[in-house]
């Protein structure tokens, strides 16, 4: 109690209340429902005293909600769609459960396995954000797990969530002195689970655990199995007996192979010689106590294998995993579409995915679901089973597309664009040659396996430069840098480079940021449309406003976007999606980046266009070509009407996060706005991502001396607007010189400064682009952090601060003399 249920690890069934405990609150729940009149589905969240009887009603919501998500996910019932029944007449009695076809509704689902959900943070993009947890929700997103002990659920959990563990600790544990690992269990964060295991490790009891933490033993002494288990394996080098034991407890080859100290390819080959391979179980609701024939399987360890492989041609589609930053339910969206155009093929389509918050993961989706951690070891086990055609991993992001190399190690079929291909577009040795060949200009750019060869490359290339690791989504730890200084920092703190894992140094280029999502089929490539940023190159694609149609482009860059689109498409032999992003700058168009897979603005052009993309690409993935199906080459004819993007962030859950935009994503989310002009449809999408746009009021302006000059039009147009201008005494001076009426507010900490105005409701709109303020004891970072937890709108790029004052001229009467 105390932390947010969707900040909570949850274990289903419950596993430390008594009969009579869980019998009474079954009780409790139920007078509640039937007292509140509840008629569908209902959220009810209780508290119990461990020491006594005692129970109170935390809340109640009477509707469905994230747990009712992930309920019907654990135990298959469709709490949903039973809900929707109920609405329009139906009672339980009447209703079939969809899952038996036989047993009816008013039969409580029942469990015969362990499910654990952990929820996924972001943390690993805000690494400064404060990691304590409470009643404000963090977490982004979260897993599922099915097993059939809890330490087998657990651990399958642990390495959904692709933190690059697949254990009860972290990757660098062992550095951890003991006095930090315990102040850390004490810290109730996100990574508390991570140190209670590594205190375990370290021999620390479980008394002086349960102590710091109050987790249940019956938890305690699950962690503990875990790590004796550990210890075993390490004793017993290659034992068989103890390969089993531990793969009961859900190991995976990776962890047994450290332990064994052999490779986890020679752990593989043990298992396969001694048949030590996993079953599948059906997801039923009643413990098999009835004839169920719902194709949603969990794997485990057991000897009777309830999956039956069917002699259909098969198609196994790779999901995203959980939803992070950079990472969305846009795959998902994909996921599903790509699966409808499998079945409508004739192909069985099975669906290999762990997150429960997911349409895909909804049993009645696809032909087969395995809820499964999306690892080389898991995915490979459902293959050797299912025996697939072959495998899509351009639908499922970075966590799909990363796992095409070592499947194909084992010779499985990657469907759509070939393995060489997708690892040619991310090369950049090869990428280079291949834009050489096309005649595709893109920034001068060098690859970096050192810091010194970074180093050296920024200074051939010449200030600023952005720099990123390669083979990363959400342009994680991606940024711009000015020096050698800021670098070298980047080099030391952002990212660990080497030959395997290389950083990709870039010439920084300012200018328009073009989108474009295309579809090939390897001989004809369709644009089912071209989307133009409002922010300039350098903020983010996922963090930037997306309008389509392009608002500003000559037909001619029209046209050379259309042809380097379709030569891309061809040149890298795209057989599917690709997503490029380009820049036009003053001396021309250049490509910045080409994803050889689906992406975020997928959802975002198939609404607009009418153009199921993804089915669209699926088919073409399974030999259709678009030239039968009625498309011919090059841009669609354009919908009428202009339609924005817009992203959502979540930064007043996120304490200590800078919201300064830039080229790592940060948005949580996004929302569409449409309407016949620009000015409408940006104001619907503002204020569908939560910014309240007021035609009046007062503006606090505070930019660096780089946006000083660009500032002033802006400045002088909202003041038109009859906006009063408030600013620090440097941005200030230079409105005042201009001929713009401005009043100097304080610094910080004196009185009635300006964060007293921000906190009082003075204060409208915060233009504030000091972007070196990236601490928190920096002013502009106390400024940010101010409006966003005030609800004040805060632009931190002036293109974006341009855009607004569109939308504010476009509601108002104009000021001007005439």
């Amino acid at each position: 109690v105390g932390i947010h249920t969707g900040d909570s690890v949850v274990v289903a069934p419950s596993q430390t209340l008594s009969d009579v405990e869980y019998q009474m609150l079954r009780d409790v729940s139920l007078k509640v429902i039937r007292a509140l009149k509840i008629e569908g589905g209902c959220n009810v969240q209780l508290a119990l005293d461990p020491h006594s009887m005692q129970y109170y009603i935390i809340e109640v919501n009477p509707r469905v909600s994230r747990s009712s998500a992930l309920a019907s996910k654990a135990t298959g019932y469709p709490i949903a769609k039973l809900a929707a029944k109920i609405a329009v007449g139906l009672t339980l009695d009447e209703m079939k459960n969809p899952v038996t076809g036989t047993s009816y509704a008013a039969f409580e689902p029942s469990l015969d396995y362990i499910v654990s959900k952990i929820p996924r943070f972001p943390f690993d993009k805000f690494e400064k954000g404060e990691r304590e947890l409470g009643t404000q929700m963090k977490a982004t997103g979260e897993v599922m797990s099915i097993g059939r002990t809890y330490e087998e659920s657990l651990l399958k959990a642990i390495r959904s969530l692709e933190y690059g563990v697949h254990h009860l600790g972290l990757p660098n544990g062992e550095s951890f002195d003991l006095d930090y690992i315990k102040e850390r269990i004490n810290a109730q964060d996100d990574e508390r689970l991570f140190f209670i295991g590594e205190a375990i490790r370290r021999g620390v009891t479980l008394e002086e655990i349960h102590g710091m933490t109050k987790i249940d033993y019956f938890f305690l002494n699950k962690f503990k199995n875990i790590i004796d288990m550990e210890h075993a394996l390490k004793a017993n080098k290659g034992d068989i007996d103890y390969l089993r034991f531990a793969k009961r407890y859900g190991f995976s080859d990776r962890v047994i192979a450290h332990r064994f100290e052999m490779s986890e390819a020679e752990v593989y080959d043990l298992r396969q010689k001694h048949g030590i391979n996993p079953v599948y179980k059906m997801v039923d609701t009643c413990a098999a106590e009835f004839e169920s024939a719902t194709p949603y399987y969990y794997g485990t360890y057991e000897q009777e294998n309830e999956s039956i492989v069917s002699e259909k041609k098969k198609i196994i589609v790779l999901g995203s995993g959980p939803i992070r930053i950079g990472q969305g339910v846009e795959f998902d969206y994909a996921t599903v579409h790509a699966v409808w155009a499998i079945q409508n093929a004739g192909y069985e389509a099975i669906i290999v995915n762990n997150n429960p918050e997911t349409v895909s993961t909804d049993f009645s989706i696809s032909d087969k679901l395995y809820f499964e951690p999306l690892t080389e070891e898991d995915v490979m086990n459902i293959i050797n089973l299912e025996q697939p055609k072959g495998v899509v991993v351009q639908f499922g992001g970075q966590t799909a597309i990363n796992l095409a190399d070592k499947l194909a190690k084992y010779g499985v079929k990657i469907l759509g664009t070939s393995l060489e291909d997708l690892n040619r577009a991310e090369d950049r040795k090869e990428f280079e040659a291949l834009l050489t060949q096309i005649n595709v200009p893109q920034p001068k750019g060098q690859t970096a396996t050192s810091a010194k060869e970074a180093l050296d490359n920024a200074r051939d290339i010449g200030y600023p430069v952005v720099v990123r690791p390669s083979y990363v989504l959400g342009g994680r730890a991606m940024e711009i840098v000015y020096n050698d200084a800021e670098l070298e920092n980047y080099m030391n703190e952002a990212v660990k480079a080497s030959p395997e894992h290389p950083v990709l140094v870039d010439r920084y280029l300012t200018g328009k940021e073009i989108e474009v999502d295309a579809i090939s089929d390897g001989e004809t490539v369709i644009i089912p449309g071209i989307m133009e940023h409002i922010e300039r190159a350098g903020v983010h694609s996922g963090d930037s406003i997306a309008v389509y149609p392009p608002q500003s482009l000559t037909p001619e860059e029209i046209d050379t976007l259309e042809s380097f689109t379709i030569k891309l498409a061809k040149g890298l032999n795209i057989i599917g999606l690709i997503n490029i992003q380009f820049v036009i700058a003053h001396d021309g168009v250049y490509v910045l980046e080409v994803n050889p897979r689906s992406s975020r603005t997928v959802p975002f052009l198939s609404k607009i266009t009418e153009i199921q993309m993804a089915q669209l690409a699926m088919r073409a993935i399974m030999g259709e070509k678009l030239v039968d199906v009625g498309f011919e080459e090059g841009i669609q004819p354009y919908q009428e009407g202009v339609f924005v993007k817009a992203p959502v962030f979540s930064f007043n859950k996120l304490k200590n996060v800078d919201i300064t935009l830039g080229p790592e994503m940060k948005s949580t989310g996004e929302v569409m706005g449409k309407d016949l002009t620009l000015e409408k449809a940006l104001f619907k999408g503002l204020t569908a991502a939560g910014m309240t746009v007021k035609d009046y009021g007062t503006a606090l302006i505070t930019v660096s001396d780089k946006d000083k000059e660009e500032i002033v039009k802006i400045a002088k147009r909202l003041n038109e607007f009859g906006y009063k201008i408030i600013a620090t005494s440097g941005t200030a001076q230079k409105l005042s010189e201009q001929g713009i009426k401005v009043e100097t507010v304080g610094k910080i900490g004196g009185h009635d400064d300006l964060l007293t105005k921000i906190q009082n409701g003075d204060v409208q709109i915060v233009i504030n682009t000091m972007t070196k303020g990236k601490t928190i004891e920096r002013d502009g970072f106390q400024i940010r952090r101010t409006s966003v937890e005030n609800g004040v709108p805060c632009l931190t790029s002036l293109d974006t601060a341009n855009a607004l004052t569109n939308v504010i001229e476009s509601m108002t009467f104009s000021m001007r003399n005439m």
